[in-house]
């Protein structure tokens, strides 16, 4: 694994090609993955935990709080399951 340092660098470098004027850091990315690729898309907080090399699962409910639109994503999906539920059972009584 190369060191922070040149990971930085290689961010910043990348940054800069796609005209990103935040700063970019290991750090940066690290959390953008967890919050945007892996917790808004449903993966779950202990997979999340595992696949960032944390110890305790506290320090990935950090990033948690963070994707709060996931509960409205989640309580939608529940909601579809109800439903959907709902009209099998109704189709079967028919």
């Amino acid at each position: 694994m190369k060191s922070n340092q040149k990971l930085n660098a290689y961010l910043k470098e990348l940054a800069d090609l796609c005209q990103i004027e935040k700063p970019m850091t290991t750090h940066i990315a690290r959390h953008t993955f967890a919050t945007t690729v892996l917790l808004a898309n449903g993966v779950s907080m202990e997979a999340t935990s595992k696949m960032l090399g944390h110890s305790s699962i506290k320090t990935t409910q950090i990033y948690g709080k963070i994707v709060e639109s996931r509960v409205g994503a989640e309580m939608d999906q529940l909601s579809e399951k109800l439903f959907s539920s709902k009209t099998q059972t109704s189709k079967k009584a028919k």
